[in-house]
């Protein structure tokens, strides 16, 4: 049954996104390259799609990765902090030279405008469907087109064409001109074809030579000065082209560019929304300039709030006055004005009580703004509720301001939830979904429609299947913005997804490294946090397929699946055993977990799943809490002693112990006496390994079960199959049997 929490998503009603070429108009984000900015050195190239998720365990840099994108061309805010943003180790050389470092380098796609941009730069269209821009710490731009190239050999090549028909078509004249039209033209060929690399000014040359031999009043008739103008026309293109200035050079076209660059809008959980806000401190904050980076994103959000329901929070606090706020008020302009004077006529008005006084008509005013605020907080409640309902369709979520005095509360319901409770009560996701909604709508609308958004850790704390449901959500919004967010979360990188997926980690010398290759090593043996969110997702989509009609057998743990696993793959292979649905080993510690597993995968109509428990003192243990505690019809064990006659036997007792014995030397290669020298077939094969190891001095590792399943799965899938005799097979069948039929 689907879990329904309190946070989930709409993807039924957006289409999914297309992942290029989703926008008509606009830049599109292709690639980014930070450098310099905080923890980063140089995080390479990173492709980007219309969604795109960076992976990385906490403390790898991934926000190092998204504000300095902020900061490239922010919606609003994203001011550069010299103090947080220069590297600690080159601090003193930005510094003193900020124009000279860029911490940003994006690449943008054109799309539609690169025409209008190739007009102005004058150069072909396919040079400008790719712009550079980068932004530098003295805030400044770095402009290029990475495509213009000045193609000197073609200009060269066409300039000595024309030189080439020139010649010939005079050969074929009757002119006065034309004797000394054909040596200058022979002239010029001998210059420029000659092995000399040929310049933008050799062309110059060539064509004002060519010009001064025109007349200043020539006939009207000639075909020579017909072609002589000509073949200055030629030239100068040439010219034109092998000295044509960088594109990026012409100022009209960089504000061109600057203006078509997509705002970015960057979000993080410091934005999440309060239900009891201090309107005299939102005031405050919402004017200061210094406020630090948790302050400073709340404020943006209650700005925003304010904005969006069209309420303004020194009006709604001025409303709120009543008659004690007039008069204090009132008392600190008097004392302003008189200075002593007006204190002692303050103090002697309260003494004789006349500020228990407020006349009629002040009680009227003080009245009437109160009603005035309280319609207007309704009528904001209202808009809020009918537009985050357009666009969140789980759920029908009713909000409410209230104000009591100085204080602003956000108040919340819902169809489950009539009773109203304060926002900061319900889940952290409600928080971070209506913030978001909040700042999104607000910042990417006008002249902001043409963004990308920016979030940092978004849904973090929602249930694993509202991650999942944001995931799918994001093809949606995608449609229209570029997303880039940062997670850790595999629930948030779905297997069906990971073509949206970049690995961020920390290198070996300490700095932010991103890369598009899932497979890349992460800078040191010890730290995999990044491939280990990957792998967890397809693990989980894996796992969800193979338990779908799967037959589920419970057993101790991951040594007694890996050889279970092993067993069935090989009696399948060898055609002993044929199961009518496939059969998965679902590991379990103690006897408590597997009551609960026993109950979560159990079946209506199959009950629940066999556990298989060894002769071990933990399978006796558990075998025996499941007896004495297992409700009724949940715990059908089937005990491994019965199958190998062993006491204390395990699962490697369903192997021979020659072959076990055999891996287990070539793990241990110090001792004089080898294991597999003296196996006794009668006796559990763990209880003879670790009296071989004490008598030999060996110290085992404390994980050599699992090392040796690993092993001999290897081995028993590859050149080793042939060593398993059929009355081995046929005992492993048995078992297989049994567990199906359990």
């Amino acid at each position: 049954m689907r879990h329904v929490s309190e946070f989930q998503i709409d993807t039924d009603q957006r289409a999914a996104a297309p992942v290029q070429g989703a926008r008509a108009e606009g830049f599109t984000l292709t690639r980014f390259r930070v450098s310099n900015f905080r923890s980063v050195i140089d995080s390479g190239w990173l492709t980007l799609d219309r969604v795109t998720a960076l992976i990385g365990v906490n403390e790898s840099g991934k926000t190092n990765l998204l504000l300095p994108l902020w900061k490239l061309n922010p919606a609003s805010g994203g001011e550069i902090v010299p103090i947080s943003d220069y590297p600690k180790a080159l601090f003193a050389t930005i510094r003193n030279a900020p124009g000279q470092f860029q911490f940003i380098t994006a690449e943008f796609d054109t799309g539609a405008q690169a025409d209008a941009l190739a007009e102005m730069a004058g150069i072909p269209a396919a040079q400008a469907r790719r712009v550079s821009v980068a932004r530098l710490y003295d805030g400044g731009y770095r402009i290029a087109f990475p495509d213009f190239a000045r193609d000197g050999a073609a200009a060269h090549a066409r300039a000595l064409a024309a030189l080439v028909a020139a010649r010939d078509a005079l050969a074929e004249l009757d002119d006065p001109l034309q004797a000394e039209a054909a040596k200058l033209v022979s002239v010029l060929l001998g210059d420029l074809d000659g092995p000399d690399p040929v310049t933008g000014n050799d062309l110059r040359l060539a064509r004002n030579r060519v010009a001064a031999l025109i007349p200043a009043d020539p006939p009207a008739t000639s075909h020579v000065i017909a072609l002589l103008r000509g073949l200055q026309k030629s030239l100068g293109q040439a010219m034109a082209a092998m000295i044509q200035p960088d594109p990026a050079s012409n100022d009209s076209l960089r504000r061109a560019v600057l203006e078509r660059l997509p705002r970015f809008v960057y979000y993080s959980n410091y934005g999440n929304l309060d239900s009891e806000i201090y309107l005299p401190h939102v005031v405050e904050n919402m004017a200061r300039a210094d406020l630090g980076a948790k302050e400073g994103a709340k404020a943006r959000t209650l700005r925003v709030l304010f904005d969006f329901v069209g309420l303004q929070a020194p009006e709604i606090l001025q409303l709120g006055r009543d008659f004690r706020d007039i008069r204090d008020e009132a008392e600190a302009r008097m004392i302003a004005e008189q200075g002593r004077t007006g204190l002692a006529r303050s103090l002697w008005m309260r003494a004789r009580g006349q500020e228990h006084q407020p006349d009629a008509a002040t009680l009227a005013r003080i009245a009437e703004a109160k009603r005035t605020r309280s319609i207007l907080l309704q009528s904001a409640g209202t808009k809020l509720t009918e537009r985050f309902a357009e666009w969140w369709k789980q759920g029908d979520y009713r909000f409410r301001f209230e104000a009591d005095g100085n204080h602003f509360r956000i108040w919340v319901a819902d169809s489950r939830r009539p009773q109203e409770v304060e926002l900061e009560h319900r889940s952290t996701g409600l928080q971070w979904f209506l913030s978001f909604f909040l700042v999104f709508l607000q910042e990417a609308k006008g002249a902001h429609e043409n963004c990308v958004l920016l979030l940092d850790e978004p849904g973090h704390s929602l249930h694993p299947l509202a991650q999942r449901d944001l995931s799918a959500f994001f093809d949606g919004l995608g449609a229209e913005n570029q997303i880039v967010y940062t997670t850790h979360s595999p629930f948030l990188v779905d297997a069906d997804r990971l073509a949206r997926a970049r690995k961020v980690f920390v290198d070996a010398d300490g700095s932010t490294r991103a890369s598009g290759d899932l497979l890349q090593a992460e800078g040191t043996d010890t730290q995999r946090g990044a491939g280990f969110a990957v792998r967890a997702a397809l693990n989980l989509a894996v796992a969800e397929a193979s338990l779908q009609g799967a037959r589920t057998v419970l057993v101790q743990g991951a040594v007694e699946q890996c050889y279970m696993s092993l067993i069935k793959t090989l009696c399948i292979a060898a055609g002993q055993f044929r199961p009518r649905h496939d059969m998965v080993f679902a590991p379990a510690c103690t006897a408590s977990i597997m009551q609960v597993m026993a109950r979560m995968l159990g079946e209506d109509d199959a009950g629940p799943p066999p556990l298989l428990l060894d002769d071990s003192a933990q399978g006796r243990d558990m075998a025996a809490l499941l007896h004495r505690t297992a409700p009724a019809g949940t715990a059908r064990v089937l005990k491994l002693q019965a199958v190998t006659g062993l006491t204390g036997s395990t699962l490697e007792d369903l192997l021979p112990g020659e072959l076990l014995a055999a891996q287990l030397d070539r793990v241990e290669r110090r001792p004089e006496r080898l294991m597999a020298d003296g196996v006794d077939p009668a006796r559990p094969f763990v209880a003879q390994a670790l009296a071989w190891a004490e008598a030999e001095g060996i110290t085992l590792a404390q994980d050599w079960r699992a090392q040796l399943a690993r092993r001999v799965r290897r081995y028993l899938l590859g050149d080793g199959r042939s060593r398993i005799d059929a009355e081995t097979t046929a005992r492993w069948t048995a078992l297989l049997q049994g567990l199906a039929s359990e």
